[in-house]
Order: C-alpha cells, then sequence, then structure tokens
C-alpha cells in the first residue's frame, strides 16, 4: 500500500470523533445553580456571575456585550454561543480572529472540529496536514478552504478600509447565501443585527485570506480593501454612547475584554462625559496575576481605570468549558429573554 494511502487511513482514524456542542436548552441548569449558590469557593462565585447575567436580561435599559477570547468554541460551547444570540440574550459580540473566523464560520461553511482521543507527536500531526487546539482537532486542508473563502469575499468589495464589524458582516451574508450550518453564531448575528467585532482580526484565518488578496490586488497594480482598526474602536465606542446602561459577559481576557472596557475612557476622550461605566460585569477565566497580568486584571482593577462598576461584578475562576453551559442554560430557562426589546445595534451604522 502506498504511504499516500496509509497517510489517508491514519488522518481518517485521527479525524474520527466530532465534538458536539452543548445544546442549552436541552437541560435545565436552574436547580444546579441554586444548589452551588449554597456552597462556597468556585461554586458560590458561578451562582453569583449566574445571578448578575441574569440581572442584565432583567434590566430593560441594559445592553449585554459578548466577550469571547479562547478555545471554547472549537471545544463544544459553539452552539451556546449561537444560541445566545437566537434567543435575544446578547446585543454585541467582541471576540479574536480565531473564535469568529477559525471556529465558527469554518463550521459554518461545513466543516468540523474533532475529539483527539489520541495524541501522537506533533510533527506526525503535521504531515498529516492536522492542527491541534489542545485536545481538538482541525483538519488543516479545510482550514485553508476557510482562508480562501475569505479572500474570495474580499475580492468582491469595494476596495476602501473596513472595520471587522463590516466584514464579518459580509461573511454572515455569505455564509446565509452558501452556509451549511444554521446554528452558526456569524450567520445568526446578521440575521438579527447583533455586530460582531474582532479588534485583532487578521490574528485568525482571516489574516491569511486577506494577505493574499492584498497582494493579488498589488501585482496587478489596483487598489485593495484593508480592516480599519481604528474604525472597530470608534462604532464599538458608538454602541456604548448610545446604549446608556450595559452589562459584560466575558469569556476568557485579552485583547477582546481591554477593547470593549476602554469603550468607557474613548467615549469620555471624545466628551462624553455622561457615559456611565458598565454596570454590570462577569468574567470567566483561569487567568490570574501568576501569569504575569497577561490576561488577568480583575474586574475589581478596571474600575480604577473608570470602566466598570465594582458593585454588581465577579470573577469566576474555572475552565469556562465546564461552566459557562450552567450559567447560559439556567439563564436560558429562567427566561428574562423573552421579554427583552432587541437592540439591533448594526443597525446603528446603516448607510442612509
Amino acid at each position: 500500500m502506498s504511504n499516500s494511502k496509509i497517510n489517508d487511513m491514519r488522518k481518517k482514524e485521527l479525524l474520527s470523533t466530532e465534538v458536539e456542542h452543548i445544546d442549552i436548552t436541552s437541560f435545565d441548569a436552574r436547580p444546579i445553580i441554586e444548589s452551588m449558590g449554597k456552597m462556597s469557593f468556585t461554586s458560590r462565585d458561578l451562582g453569583r456571575a449566574t445571578g448578575i447575567y441574569n440581572q442584565m436580561l432583567e434590566d430593560k435599559d441594559c445592553t449585554i456585550f459578548l466577550v469571547i477570547a479562547g478555545s471554547t468554541s472549537a471545544g463544544g460551547c459553539m452552539d451556546l454561543y449561537a444560541e445566545l444570540i437566537r434567543s435575544n440574550m446578547v446585543d454585541c459580540v467582541v471576540a479574536t480572529g480565531a473564535t469568529i473566523v477559525d471556529m465558527d464560520f469554518f463550521e459554518g461553511l461545513g466543516h468540523k472540529h474533532y475529539q483527539a482521543n489520541e495524541v501522537p507527536d506533533d510533527d506526525t500531526l503535521r504531515s498529516l496536514y492536522i492542527d491541534r487546539i489542545y485536545d481538538t482537532y482541525i483538519d488543516e486542508e479545510q482550514l485553508q478552504d476557510c482562508d480562501f473563502t475569505i479572500n474570495a469575499i474580499a475580492n468582491t468589495l469595494e476596495h476602501r478600509g473596513y472595520s471587522s464589524r463590516e466584514f464579518i458582516k459580509e461573511m454572515g451574508k455569505y455564509l446565509v447565501e452558501h452556509g451549511k450550518k444554521d446554528n452558526s453564531l456569524v450567520k445568526l448575528a446578521y440575521e438579527h443585527d447583533v455586530p460582531i467585532f474582532c479588534p485583532a482580526f487578521v490574528d485568525s484565518s482571516a489574516g491569511f485570506g486577506l494577505v493574499k488578496h492584498q497582494v493579488d490586488q498589488m501585482a496587478k497594480g489596483e487598489a485593495y480593501m484593508m480592516i480599519d482598526a481604528v474604525a472597530d474602536f470608534r462604532e464599538l465606542t458608538d454602541i456604548k454612547i448610545a446604549s446608556g446602561d450595559s452589562g459584560l459577559l466575558m469569556v476568557g481576557g485579552g485583547v477582546p475584554k481591554n477593547f470593549i472596557q476602554d469603550t468607557v475612557v474613548c467615549a469620555e476622550i471624545l466628551g462624553h462625559e455622561d457615559v456611565s461605566v458598565h454596570k454590570y460585569a462577569v468574567q470567566i477565566t483561569v487567568a490570574d496575576v501568576r501569569d504575569g497580568a497577561c490576561s488577568s486584571s480583575t474586574l475589581q482593577e478596571a474600575a480604577s481605570w473608570g470602566k466598570v462598576n465594582t458593585g454588581i461584578e465577579q470573577m469566576v475562576f474555572a475552565e469556562a468549558g465546564s461552566v459557562m453551559p450552567l450559567l447560559a442554560s439556567d439563564a436560558y430557562h429562567r427566561g428574562h429573554w423573552k421579554t427583552r426589546d432587541k437592540r439591533r445595534w448594526a443597525k446603528l451604522f446603516a448607510k442612509a
């Protein structure tokens, strides 16, 4: 048997068990959360954090920002985040490019993530064109299809600067027309006018596709489109200014966390001194001060910068994939989302 056939068989063997994304509508976590709230340590923290998220949903004047960093989408929380959009439980998303492009848009195109039930050495994985995220696999050939799809979208656009929100909107439109998965965050956000921002958008598969777009255009001596990071900051600040009260549901930290918190300071710089700090904040993370503050600045610390209210905030030090399903299921089944007005903040940027 040829080496190529052996490799094909080996790759198929390793990519044999799909990650199944959790469905928060299929179970009711309210009794668990209520019991954990009567415990101590992280259990009590999670109970309080869930209560704060439910307060956000009950507050008729509160715009809720979902902030995502890390690999929970690939690990099984992808449908969870999509349900938050579908059920009007968040009004705006700020995330890493990997979360939006390499994970959600990737599956929207019909590709899958796989459980790494066996982890051979990573050089072997590379020879098989399998990428590894901890104990999760991605087929690199499928990921390159994602790269080239981003390139194809860019090639259809007017040659100018775009905020990541504008470009992701085009990605959502593409999935409506060509996608293979209804339960996509990018697609549902497009359909429900929920804007998505990726402040480091090109740090993802989008980067490869957009670089190819620019290089090809330059080779032809023609103009090209680009991502305008300043427009990202301005547009997100516009939402904060218009929204009034706001709440943060943050998974992980890093750039998305800092980006959304900075909107309060930016509004003040622009002369809007009446813009309030984020009224509610929940952060789920495993980072703490021992990592050199890479992603670990606490919500209390953010208050010193004039970003977050210290009164209604909760840090939960846990791996988000293990606690977000409980928090989201509790909030879904309490049903406060059923009486919330839809903000449709994407319409704020609709051209006349």
